[in-house]
């Protein structure tokens, strides 16, 4: 079983930065992309970025230039640097993973969540 666990969220106002956390736990032996999303208040959750084990990455449009994603492959952690914050940007942010091997090398394919780390952002 593996588990999510998000943190560095908080209130900041516009044009701060926060870096948010996600620690991966359990029987993993690699995981494949590692996925921001975020979901406002009244608004369908929307992805925000995401990181492959290889470093390729992909941004939402809407966090270009100012969000950076990274990671460490040998932590299971993966990171999200966001500048200058907008009030658009508050939302709960969760991280997510869909593919991984456990330490036994057996392949899993499922949608894992974490239970989220609330961004609020104050114009």
């Amino acid at each position: 079983q593996v588990h999510l666990v998000e943190s560095g969220g908080g209130l900041v106002q516009a044009g701060g930065s926060l870096r948010l956390s996600c620690v991966a736990s359990g029987s993993i032996f690699s995981i494949n992309a590692m996925t921001w999303y975020r979901q406002a208040p009244g608004k369908q959750r929307e992805l925000v970025a995401s990181i492959t084990s290889a470093g390729i990455t992909n941004y939402a449009d809407s966090v270009k230039d100012r969000f950076t994603i990274s990671r460490n492959n040998a932590q299971n952690t993966v990171y999200l640097q966001m500048n200058s914050l907008k009030a658009e940007d508050t939302a709960v942010y969760y991280c997510n993973v869909n593919e991984y091997r456990d330490s036994e090398g057996y392949y899993f394919g499922m949608d894992l969540w974490g239970k989220g780390t609330l961004v609020t952002v104050s114009s």
